[in-house]
């Protein structure tokens, strides 16, 4: 379940680091991408562990929050989905062109 919740904030954060402060995206790459622990980034910022924690899950549920209503990770997953989908029928030989064409049509939804 962590590593789940790991891998979606890592995918948010690529999708919204530019919306969040400096403090903000450092902690959240301290603490997601070069896996630090509170303790270690509390003593980088010499900072207590609950503020660096505080700030982490405000930070989270902002990403979250803008996920909500932007959906730019879902749109992604999607359009991956649909990709992977084409590309298997390409590989295959035996896609027909509608099908390609059916596929292209909900890509072009996910825009």
């Amino acid at each position: 379940m962590q590593l789940e919740k790991t891998t979606r904030m890592n995918f948010l954060f690529d999708f919204y680091q530019a919306l969040l402060t400096e403090k903000q995206r450092s902690y959240m790459e301290y603490y997601y991408l070069d896996d630090l622990s509170l303790g270690e980034i509390a003593e980088e910022y010499e900072i207590s562990r609950q503020a660096v924690y505080d700030n982490i899950r405000r930070t989270g549920a902002m990403l979250e929050e803008y996920e909500r209503k932007l959906m730019l990770f879902e749109k992604f997953q999607h359009r991956k989905a649909i990709i992977n989908e084409l590309a298997e029928k390409v590989k295959s030989g035996n896609a027909e062109p509608a099908e390609m064409l059916e596929l292209i049509d909900r890509l072009k939804e996910w825009d």
